[in-house]
């Protein structure tokens, strides 16, 4: 396995706010949080876009983040995604260099088909041609950060007249590209052909066909990167996968029994209309996730040992990010990542090698050291006592 010696961790925010709930409150609590994850050290956090359904309702995931970088001062902010048939590529372009400036160099500039069929249906873009569309988007974007001249481009679908970005990105060359993976190969494809890093949704929407092979995945992304003289790096590869974490697996799984029903049936099956994938009763919804292994819920050590197992699964990955869903209460959300920054993290940073090997030290010459301790207030004694004598 091909593994960093320092693993960043992060958050998935499509977000997914349960309907009925004050959507005001929902978006403060997810700026709330992006808040607490920069004082816990996390490394970034991917924001969506979406315009339907009524659970993911940040539709302008810019926006969102031009406003966390204001209150935040060292996590990596991130577009997670950019739907790029829904814009022209000269407004996207435009608008991630300007958060770029913005944050001083904090932007992650992640970009996808779509993946609501509704957002598509309404803005009246055919399904099946959103991929092609992305494709053609990212390849017009890429060209406006790394060329100074005029681009002129006809598409059927948009149209570029002598375009050229009126301000240089603020990371040079440009800020990190990430493309969306979920289902098709088209994501990590894509990926390959520019040489940028991938964003996989571990478990699909759509879990009908199983789980993603992630080892495929990143063969197709390597193979397609070679055809256009590109390479790709694990390191940058990150994998999303939901996870709530407690002091105890019972603790764990009870705090989002009834919330993680919901959002399955509720949202992903009962609005989305994705094949249900456990028909048991809905108590038990989160026991059946956590057991095939679509979701983490247990405790830190839980978590490090589903981590290993990604690891083994994929052959090597440099970040994993929560698919972060609304499913319990804020303290216990807040909670959960606490417990990620404290325990887990640290697992796969490198940051308690050190004090743990200190500690050992210290513990195999326990008997040296504290006879010499002994030894110097012996002494210290015995040289007052002569003093006062």
């Amino acid at each position: 396995m091909d593994m960093p010696k320092r693993m960043k961790f992060g958050s998935f925010l499509g977000p997914f706010h349960r309907v009925g709930e004050n959507p005001t409150l929902a978006m403060d609590r997810d700026l709330e949080l992006v808040d607490w994850m920069d004082n816990l050290g996390f490394d970034e956090v991917w924001v969506g876009e979406h315009h339907s359904a009524g659970w993911e309702i940040i539709s302008s995931p810019e926006v969102f983040l031009a406003a966390a970088s204001q209150r935040t001062r060292y996590i990596k902010l991130g577009t997670g995604v950019v739907s790029l048939p829904y814009h022209h590529p000269l407004m996207v372009a435009n608008r991630m260099v300007q958060l770029d400036h913005m944050s001083r160099g904090r932007i992650l500039f992640g970009v996808g088909p779509g993946a609501l069929p509704g957002d598509a249906y309404m803005m009246g873009i055919p399904h099946e041609k959103q991929r092609e569309r992305m494709d053609e988007s990212l390849s017009i974007i890429m060209r406006l950060f790394d060329e100074t001249e005029p681009i002129t481009y006809k598409s059927d679908w948009f149209e570029l007249n002598e375009g050229m970005l009126q301000l240089r990105p603020y990371q040079q060359p440009h800020m990190p590209i990430a493309v969306a993976s979920i289902q098709t190969p088209a994501g990590v494809a894509l990926a390959g052909k520019h040489g940028a890093s991938v964003l996989t949704i571990t478990v699909p929407r759509d879990r009908s066909a199983g789980p993603s092979d992630l080892k495929g995945l990143w063969a197709i992304a390597e193979e397609s990167a070679a055809e256009h003289g590109k390479t790709m790096n694990r390191h940058d590869w990150r994998l999303v996968l939901p996870v709530h974490l407690a002091e105890t697996r019972k603790e764990a799984l009870d705090d989002v029994r009834m919330g993680s029903a919901q959002y399955l049936r509720e949202y992903s099956e009962g609005t989305n209309g994705r094949k249900p994938v456990f028909d048991g009763p809905m108590d038990k919804v989160v026991d059946n996730m956590r057991d095939s292994g679509a979701w983490i819920v247990g405790t830190p050590d839980d978590c490090i040992e589903a981590i290993n197992k990604l690891q083994e699964q994929s052959g090597g990955f440099g970040g994993f990010l929560v698919q972060t869903v609304d499913w319990t209460t804020r303290e216990k959300m807040l909670h959960s990542y606490e417990l990620l920054a404290r325990y887990v993290m640290p697992h796969f940073q490198g940051t308690v090698a050190a004090p743990i090997a200190s500690n050992k030290w210290a513990a195999s010459r326990q008997e040296t050291l504290v006879a010499g301790r002994v030894r110097a207030l012996d002494r210290a004694q015995q040289v007052y006592a002569d003093r006062q004598s």
